[in-house]
Formats: C-alpha cells, sequence, structure tokens
C-alpha cells in the first residue's frame, strides 16, 4: 500500500524485470502502468501489459486507482488520480530506478499526460510518457460508450451501478475547480518524451482526440489500425512495441 500525498491508500505492485536477473537491472527503466476507468491493478488486461513489458526489459509497478480495486478513496475520474500515479512513480524510484516511464490507457492516458505537465522537477516526475487512448479534453459526449460513462459519473443510479457492478467507488462531488485539460497539459510536457498511441476503431475517442493531442506539442503519434479502446484492445505486439520505446534510454 502507498500513500498519496493527500493521504489515500493506494494498492501497488512490484515485479522486476524478467529480461535480466543481474543486480544492475535495478538500476534500469521502470514502467508505471495507469490503467483506465473501473481497472484495477488485478484486471487480466493489466496483468497482460505488465507481462509484456517485463519481458520487454522493464521492472513494472502496477497499481489500482483511488476508488477502484483494493484502493481507498472514491474516483474523481481524472483529476486527483495524478497524485496516485505520482505516489507510483516515487515508490519505483525509491526501489532504485533511475528512469522511470509511465504509461495510461484512456482515463489513465489523460492522467498520465497531466502528471507529465504538473510534476516535472520532483522525484514523482516521469521520464518518458505514453498515453493509449486518452480523450483530448473533458466532458466529451459525442459516443454512445461516452453518454453512459456520464450517466455513471453524474447519476446515483450510475454511481451504484459503478460501485456493485463493476468495483469502482466514485465520487459525487463536481470538479472545483476543473482541472487541466490533457490538451492543455501536452505543451508542458516537453522535453520529456512523449507517445500518442490510439485506435481507428476506438468506440469512446474518435481520431481527433488523438490528433488534437498530438499536434498541441512535440510528441509521436501511432493510430493503431483495427485496434479499439484502452487495455482490453491493446494486443502483444502493441504491447511489445511500446515497451521498447518506454525502455530505450
Amino acid at each position: 500500500m502507498l500513500r498519496t500525498d493527500d493521504d489515500v491508500r493506494i494498492e501497488a505492485v512490484y515485479e522486476p524485470s524478467r529480461a535480466s536477473v543481474t543486480d544492475t537491472a535495478v538500476t534500469g527503466t521502470a514502467v508505471v502502468v495507469a490503467h483506465g476507468f473501473t481497472g484495477a491493478a488485478d484486471r487480466p488486461a493489466v496483468r497482460r501489459a505488465a507481462r509484456v513489458f517485463a519481458d520487454r526489459g522493464a521492472a513494472v509497478v502496477t497499481f489500482s486507482f483511488r476508488g477502484h480495486g483494493g484502493s481507498g478513496g472514491r474516483s474523481t475520474v481524472g483529476d486527483r488520480e495524478v497524485l496516485d500515479l505520482a505516489a507510483a512513480v516515487r515508490w519505483a524510484r525509491e526501489l532504485g530506478h533511475a528512469r522511470v516511464a509511465t504509461v495510461g490507457f484512456s482515463m489513465g492516458g489523460s492522467v498520465v499526460l497531466r502528471h507529465a505537465a504538473l510534476d516535472r522537477d520532483t522525484d514523482g516526475r516521469a521520464d518518458a510518457v505514453a498515453a493509449v487512448s486518452a480523450p483530448a479534453r473533458w466532458y466529451y459526449r459525442g459516443t454512445a460508450p461516452m453518454r453512459r460513462v456520464h450517466w455513471m459519473v453524474t447519476r446515483p443510479t450510475g454511481r451504484l451501478v459503478g460501485r456493485y457492478g463493476l468495483r469502482t467507488r466514485i465520487d459525487s462531488r463536481a470538479w472545483d475547480p476543473v482541472p487541466l485539460s490533457p490538451v492543455e497539459a501536452v505543451p508542458l510536457i516537453a522535453p520529456t518524451p512523449l507517445l500518442i498511441v490510439h485506435g481507428d476503431r476506438d468506440a469512446y475517442f474518435p481520431l481527433d482526440h488523438p490528433r488534437m493531442l498530438a499536434g498541441a506539442g512535440d510528441a509521436a503519434l501511432w493510430l493503431e489500425r483495427g485496434m479499439g479502446h484502452a487495455e482490453n484492445a491493446a494486443d502483444e505486439e502493441l504491447l511489445a512495441r511500446l515497451g521498447d520505446w518506454l525502455t530505450r534510454g
């Protein structure tokens, strides 16, 4: 269990690299994985990503955002979750890793972008950032899946569905103030390497979102043919390429 700066307990898992068993491996890259909304550290798609990244030479930290899985608190759907990610990155550094990269999926993608913009000069900073299936802007309701997400977040009945059906405990309070949006965060990330990844069959966020993110700053853009949304749609070939990008110094 980690403690965030606002005193929320966050469950986290550390896995060493599978590519090397030498003492020098601990000083290499650690990849911190930020899951999507309603995910958790123990979900199969998160565990698959962790395994592939470890196979590519990275140590891996997975964790559950507040309000998810075994973590405390309630989900703020991308706002205070930057504190959860910062705690996980600091832990990776405390374990001896000189270089820490972050990769986030969907909501986690928005979090890694905002974290990279806000924590550039602290022990919680990231040395490379990849956002997969991330939104560019807040309050998007242009697709049916996102309208369902907004219903779950904003309505009491929806929050009950989230709590008992999806193991996600959602804060009932509206954002105040509204946090920095992902697209506003991107220009603040340089010179940290940044990668935007998005599927051309993403049912949640259409392709104007990744193009807007990539166009806002110095970022590489991978548009993946046939890919759907977030970690559940990321196959092992894409995860292997992501692992290679994240671990190269």
